[in-house]
């Protein structure tokens, strides 16, 4: 029996979401097997935690601009640290808001806490990196800790880093912290900007001691001492808006030891306070992520939009279409085109499943991955053209000017 018109377009059709079923299959088998590799076992904070270990000087420095917000959660949990021999420095820098009042009456009780007023800074540094390194020339610690004043730390966080550390034989150790989210921006888009810079910068690659990516997290950094004066300190990276980024390819071009761990919870961030400053801090961190390349921004856009619309979608259209052609007398094709969209979806929920619950957000809410995607690649698109067209980013109450590559 001749093939109608209708018959063709049908099977043509049903080889077309087999192709794209197939394709996002593929996909997502690579994805999950990058997941597991990058978040496995052995890149914890805590496997090498231990009570039997001497308590050098850890000094902690923590800049703050107009931290107000949260400021007074993040000293008292410094405070508490299960660490008895610390320093804890915080950097108030060019505060208009009553984070120095807030810091004064948390830590009034504590000696160990010093509070450095800073009113200005240079036009040839960040301002964060200025304010890091007033608070690092007055730090006396065989360990010093670099971490935002956005973070709430548990009691155990400092022995678990500085034991990993000393074991691993770090020059930097830098923990990925758990990520907050509670507003609607932060649960639609949070774990779609993680898995892309962990994409970027898998922990695996980052933690070999030959052909490594160094990457670190600005979030917290623990120095060897040593090291952090070897390669110049904050000076060494005063211009960089991703320092934390900077001083890990500085030290692995030095011959140091750069490590990524999870923080596995005891570390929080509250990153953003407001759905713009979300979208101005990822496209920071994506700028100097892709090293200024507004191509790269693109093509990252680009994929982001085909993996959360173009292989859900597919998959969708071959479980509607494979049942129509099974009805229209092609059962087989309809029932293979029905059998490869069901496995290519249900892969698909599976590795997200996992993934949102490797970045602390529950699994039913995978349903606003394609959201979070689209709204990256938005932000990677912004990016792309500030870059292009030399706008200023604005960041910790500067405006700077990045010049693409």
């Amino acid at each position: 029996m001749p093939y109608t018109l209708q018959m063709i377009v049908l099977l043509i059709l049903c080889w077309i979401a087999i192709a794209v079923a197939l394709v996002a299959l593929a996909l997502w088998v690579v994805i999950g097997w990058r997941l597991q590799r990058a978040l496995g076992t052995g890149l914890g904070v805590s496997e090498h935690v231990s009570d039997d270990i001497e308590e050098e000087l850890v000094s902690i420095i923590v800049p703050a601009h107009n931290e107000a917000r949260i400021i007074e959660r993040c000293a008292r949990s410094l405070m508490n640290q299960h660490w008895s021999n610390l320093e804890i420095i915080f950097v108030a820098d060019r505060c208009t808001d009553d984070t120095v009042q807030i810091l004064r009456e948390t830590t009034a009780s504590d000696s160990r806490v010093r509070i450095i007023e800073n009113s200005d800074c240079p036009d040839s540094w960040a301002g964060k990196c200025h304010a890091a390194r007033l608070g690092a020339a007055g730090a006396c610690g065989r360990y010093m800790v670099f971490m935002d004043a956005d973070t709430l730390s548990d009691p155990s966080l400092i022995r678990a880093a500085v034991t990993s550390a000393k074991a691993r034989g770090s020059s930097l150790l830098s923990l990925l912290s758990k990520l907050t989210t509670d507003a609607i921006y932060e649960r639609r888009t949070q774990t779609v900007a993680s898995m892309l810079l962990l994409t970027l910068y898998p922990p695996d690659r980052v933690n070999r001691d030959v052909g490594s990516r160094p990457f670190a997290n600005g979030q917290f950094m623990l120095f060897d001492r040593e090291w952090y004066e070897k390669i110049g300190g904050h000076e060494a990276v005063r211009d960089d808006l991703l320092e934390d980024i900077a001083f890990a390819r500085r030290i692995d071009q030095e011959g140091g030891r750069v490590h990524l761990l999870s923080s596995e919870g005891l570390l929080v961030c509250s990153m953003y306070s407001s759905s713009v400053a979300f979208r101005r801090g990822w496209q920071r961190i994506f700028i100097e992520a892709c090293r200024r390349k507004p191509g790269r921004m693109k093509e990252w856009a680009l994929r982001l939009r085909l993996m959360g619309l173009l292989g859900p979608l597919g998959c969708l259209f071959g479980l509607v279409l494979g049942p129509v052609a099974m009805g229209s007398g092609e059962f087989g094709i309809g029932l293979l085109t029905l059998i490869v969209a069901v496995i290519a979806l249900l892969t698909q929920v599976g590795v997200l499943a996992a993934m949102y619950r490797s970045f602390h957000q529950a699994p039913w809410q995978l349903w606003r991955f394609p959201l979070g995607c689209v709204d990256l690649a938005r932000i990677l698109c912004e990016g792309a053209r500030v870059l292009s067209q030399g706008e200023p980013v604005m960041w910790g109450g500067r405006s700077y000017v990045l010049e693409a590559r």
